[in-house]
This record gives structure tokens, C-alpha cells and sequence, in this order.
């Protein structure tokens, strides 16, 4: 019985908590690189607003984030989910304008990690109302 209950726990934390690692990750490594552009669609960069690309791109860490803290996690942090997924991805938005500071080519921006804030408010919000439970 122990063994089956650590074993949903287990699956739980890797249902739950992946995608953030997975996503978190994606972020990171694009951000290390010294020509981002050269490897995204043109559209993307010709079309949009970069900081609208930061907004989209810290929205889907927001809603990953909210989705782990709602479902991935106990009750009690459950019902701060929406606080801790947009203080979660603020703050991993101020460690990558920190990290593309070292990058060579890259610049670092308090207008991007405002941009990323406002993204990640917009996403938790977004999921919160799309999946209220």
C-alpha cells in the first residue's frame, strides 16, 4: 500500500512538475544563444513585438507553473497557485535577463523582464479562469 502511494506520488510530481522543468529549460537554453534569430521563424521576429514574445513566452511558463502549484502540490500551497506561478516565473524572468547579460551578442532589459511579468500574470490568470475548479 506505501509503495502505491509513493508511486502516485512520484507520477504525480512528474505529471505536474516536467513540463515546468521542460519548459523552464527551453527558456534557458534559447536564451544562451548569441543569435536567437537566426534560429526562429522569420515571422516571428518580422511580425511581433519582441516583448510580446516575451509576454506569450512567460505566460506559458506562468500556466505550467499555476498548473503545478493548483494540482502538483499540497493543499495549502494549492490555494496560493496563482501568486506563486507569477512570482515564479518573475523571478526565472530576472535570473534570464541576468543569465543574457553573460551571453555574448545578447542584452539584458528591465523592459523585457516587465514585459515577461506581465506575460506570466496574463497566463496564470488566463488558466486559472479557463480551469476554475
Amino acid at each position: 500500500m506505501r509503495d502505491a502511494v509513493r508511486q502516485d506520488v512520484t507520477l504525480q510530481m512528474f505529471w505536474y512538475w516536467l513540463p515546468v522543468a521542460l519548459y523552464a529549460g527551453a527558456i534557458f537554453y534559447w536564451s544562451s544563444q548569441s543569435h536567437p534569430e537566426k534560429q526562429l521563424p522569420s515571422f516571428l521576429l518580422e511580425d511581433v513585438n519582441d516583448k510580446v514574445l516575451h509576454a506569450v513566452e512567460y505566460g506559458i511558463l506562468a500556466l505550467v507553473c499555476y498548473r503545478a502549484f493548483r494540482w502538483g502540490a499540497g493543499p495549502l500551497v494549492a490555494r496560493q497557485a496563482l501568486v506563486l506561478a507569477i512570482v515564479t516565473a518573475s523571478v526565472f524572468g530576472i535570473t534570464d535577463e541576468v543569465h543574457q547579460f553573460f551571453v555574448p551578442f545578447r542584452e539584458s532589459s528591465w523592459q523585457d523582464w516587465l514585459a515577461d511579468t506581465i506575460g506570466a500574470a496574463i497566463g496564470a490568470l488566463s488558466w486559472r479562469f479557463i480551469r476554475s475548479e
